[in-house]
């Protein structure tokens, strides 16, 4: 099989990124469906979508930065293998233990590939049009948004819904890593140091260490929300406004996540750090409209409110996403892009969970108002940090050319 030339192989690998990220949101609108037939709670829908993030969190610290040294497209065919065992998993779940191992695998598998398909989207753009950033920062919307909505529809539409989704997924994704292993060429040459990068570590260079803080208010804000909409947004929708239907619960999560790669997209021509302040900004009103639908009970706003919210979070995570790895080196792309998304997925998790914990205690509707005042105030404090950090840029430069 001859390997693919360098534009096919930057899409192929865009294309796999928001499969992957497809799937890990796929079992979204299924929480409520699994609830029921297995009679948990909301504060175990928590638990199963949390051990997803810590066991990602797992595999980007051990293996996030393995690429670098051994090639990205072992670590892609065997961590898409790992993926398509996770999908088996689903398919033949009949208890909450088995959901549990099922998102675990995920999480591993997810997490060997993050750090790998960031770093060859970077290896693979044209440099005269570096695209790896806009694709890196759009796929988490774009894909998150389409695994929530296609398995809603297939929720309320299709019969045996799980049979039909992970089985097609196993498929999908046995045949994705043959395509890969064969036909994949490889962007980055072997370095020697493979044994000693499968340390729990998050390397940032030293380089980039300085963005890396600054960013780090922007990832917290943006991905806590997400972490809120994909575990308990369905939840939502059904227990405070008391719609049932599973579309309605799955297109909030596409609300929220596909106008986040509109925000990308139409700001991806802004300087990264404009861009994401003006994404912060609108972001913090969007959560701020949030909590006042919430207050005053209506659906209608609360859905503007998450468009207006996900427009915030694309233009912010694309700002964020270019400032951190403006300049890094080719062999410290996979470290690095690891490290930014451990700290967006325990963003993503960590708050949820202590969500799902208050919901039981306090009700949802007063947990997800207290959680978006949280998350303004973080999204705030990012635009502060980062007014700071350019102001005070000038005169770093003058010492150093001192």
């Amino acid at each position: 099989m001859r390997t693919l030339s360098r534009p096919a192989a930057f899409w192929s690998v865009a294309v796999l990124l928001v499969l992957v990220l497809a799937a890990s949101n796929v079992p979204s609108p299924l929480y409520r469906v699994y609830a029921e037939e297995f009679g948990f709670s909301s504060g175990v829908i928590t638990v199963v979508f949390a051990v997803y993030a810590f066991a990602l969190l797992g595999a980007l610290l051990v293996v996030g930065g393995l690429s670098d040294h051994v090639g990205r497209r072992p670590v892609l065919a065997v961590a898409l293998v790992l993926e398509a065992a996770a999908m088996g998993l689903f398919l033949v779940a009949d208890g909450v233990g088995w959901l549990l191992a099922a998102r675990v695998v995920q999480g591993l598998a997810t997490g060997a590939m993050t750090g790998a398909f960031g770093a060859a989207l970077l290896d693979l753009q044209r440099p005269e049009k570096p695209l790896g950033p806009l694709v890196n920062s759009a796929s988490p919307g774009f894909g998150l948004s389409a695994g929530a909505v296609g398995a809603g529809i297939a929720v309320q539409f299709v019969p045996s819904p799980t049979e039909w989704v992970f089985g097609v997924l196993t498929v999908v994704f046995l045949v994705a890593a043959a395509a890969v292993w064969l036909g994949l060429p490889e962007s980055s040459p072997r370095r020697p140091g493979a044994w000693a990068s499968l340390r729990p570590s998050m390397h940032v260079p030293r380089a980039n260490r300085r963005a890396f803080v600054v960013v780090l208010p922007c990832l917290a804000a943006t991905w806590a929300l997400g972490g809120l909409y994909a575990s308990l947004g369905p939840s939502l929708v059904a227990g405070v406004y008391g719609v049932e239907n599973h579309v309605v619960g799955s297109l909030l999560i596409l609300a929220l996540n596909g106008t986040g790669l509109v925000g990308s997209l139409l700001t991806q021509r802004l300087e990264p750090t404009r861009g994401m302040i003006t994404g912060a900004l609108v972001f913090a009103v969007g959560v701020a409209g949030t909590v006042a639908a919430l207050l005053v009970g209506s659906l209608a706003f609360f859905f503007v409110a998450a468009v207006v919210s996900g427009f915030g979070f694309g233009s912010a995570f694309l700002g964020a996403m270019a400032t951190v790895t403006r300049g890094v080196d080719p062999g410290q792309r996979a470290g690095l892009l690891s490290a930014v998304f451990t700290v967006s997925y325990l963003a993503f998790s960590i708050p949820a969970i202590a969500a799902g914990v208050a919901s039981t205690h306090i009700g949802l509707t007063t947990t997800a108002e207290v959680y978006g005042v949280a998350v303004i105030v973080l999204a705030l404090s990012a635009v502060v940090g980062l007014l700071v950090h350019q102001r005070g840029a000038p005169a770093r430069a003058l010492v150093t050319a001192d």
